[in-house]
């Protein structure tokens, strides 16, 4: 093996890479196909089908970032290879829209995606294999893994190829496997988090990426209307959503979380529990929450915009006030999860999910335009609250 072909392990002042970064935004671009993909046909079963493709393009981001704590990402094969999975989840994403098809459809669009998620789980396994060369442990507890990968591989191609309800039922049988067996798997003997800092820099990026992409879903809903005032006015409630969801994560509860992580010593479990909850579970709800506001800021803007003459006697209805709502409601259930295995925050602190799942019903009977401002109120004032918490000294 040449010098250049090794792999190059982490120290632990490591931190992500540009290439990482790079790495991040086709994930975050897929992520954003998923957003049009839903705003299609935003029923409860393209919903569904959408949050399932989350969870596989988290899963295998997830695998790589793992990988990249362990090796540097942007050094020789690794590098390569990574290069490669990046093409496969540009291609999934591209093919994302036309993935999911009737009984009887054509096949190309759902036999590339499958091949294309192959294709991503099967470059990470290599690597795995590749960087634990010397590792006898590492090695078998990557031999354990591709087994289960290998086995989720079966119902996901017969899905591809039978379509229709089965295809949704293959998949989710076929994430269940992927996922469920990669737990077991390295529940009993974690990968090592050789660098705190990159780990939880790593997800930082890839959060803030999601919520500047989010912010596409503004321009893409409101289209050419955006010049008229009750537009407008939606497009700047959605920005303050945004940086709302920004401040409730990177004000204060990122750092919180990083430094627990950091303080935990390296080569024991209580680390690698806190990186695998904390930030590859917990961050999970976090991606999700945001996507699916997006594509309620999407779905708002789109209605303000086709009844901008009369938008004050639109009501939102249930699909996007269910979307708007349910995503903040996720978002804030994920950084609940977050901080109470890192701070060990309160379990008060999922009130504000509850609320916001309870605001559904009033939201549906709003205009489009009342109901974003309410979901605005309500972070703005969470936010408040949080900082306000946070600045009052603690009783004696």
């Amino acid at each position: 093996m040449s010098p250049r072909s090794r792999p190059v392990l982490v120290e632990e002042s490591h931190r992500a890479t540009i290439f990482e970064v790079f790495f991040d935004l086709v994930l975050v671009f897929a992520l954003t196909r998923l957003i049009d993909f839903m705003a299609g046909d935003p029923s409860a079963l393209t919903l569904f089908q959408g949050f399932l493709l989350v969870l596989w393009f988290w899963y295998a981001w997830s695998c790589y970032t793992w990988l990249g704590n362990l090796t540097r990402a942007d050094v020789g094969l690794v590098r390569a290879v990574m290069t490669v999975a990046m093409a496969a989840i540009f291609v999934a994403a591209l093919v994302i829209p036309d993935a999911w098809r009737a009984a009887g459809a054509a096949r190309g669009a759902s036999l590339t995606l499958a091949a294309a998620y192959l294709l991503v789980r099967a470059l990470h396994l290599a690597l795995m294999f590749h960087v634990g060369a010397g590792d006898p442990r590492y090695r078998r507890q990557a031999a354990r893994f591709a087994t289960s990968t290998a086995l989720a591989w079966v119902p996901l191609v017969i899905g591809a190829v039978f379509g229709g309800t089965a295809q949704t039922v293959l998949w989710v049988v076929a994430f269940a496997v992927d996922y469920g067996g990669g737990r077991v798997v390295t529940a009993a003997s974690l990968g090592e988090v050789r660098s705190a800092s990159h780990f939880a820099e790593r997800h930082n990026l890839v959060l803030i990426i999601a919520l500047g992409e989010s912010l596409i879903s503004v321009g893409a809903g409101a289209g050419s209307a955006v010049i008229r005032p009750p537009v407008l006015v939606a497009a700047l409630l959605g920005f303050a959503v945004t940086v709302c969801l920004w401040w409730l994560y990177f004000d204060d509860a990122a750092p919180a979380a990083a430094r627990v992580l950091a303080d935990a010593p390296r080569h024991t479990r209580r680390r690698q529990q806190l990186a695998s909850d904390a930030y590859t579970l917990a961050h999970l709800p976090l991606i999700a929450g945001v996507i699916y506001v997006a594509l309620g800021i999407h779905e708002v803007l789109a209605q303000v915009a086709e009844y901008a003459g009369h938008a004050a006697r639109e009501r939102l209805g249930w699909g996007p006030g269910v979307v708007l709502y349910g995503g903040a409601a996720i978002y804030l259930f994920g950084r609940h999860l977050f901080l109470r295995v890192t701070v060990g925050a309160a379990p008060v602190r999922l009130v504000a999910a509850a609320v916001a799942l309870l605001l559904i019903p009033v939201a549906r009977l709003l205009p489009a335009l009342a109901a974003m401002a309410l979901l605005t109120v309500f972070l703005v004032a969470l936010a408040a609250e949080e900082r306000w918490r946070r600045s009052t000294p603690a009783g004696p």
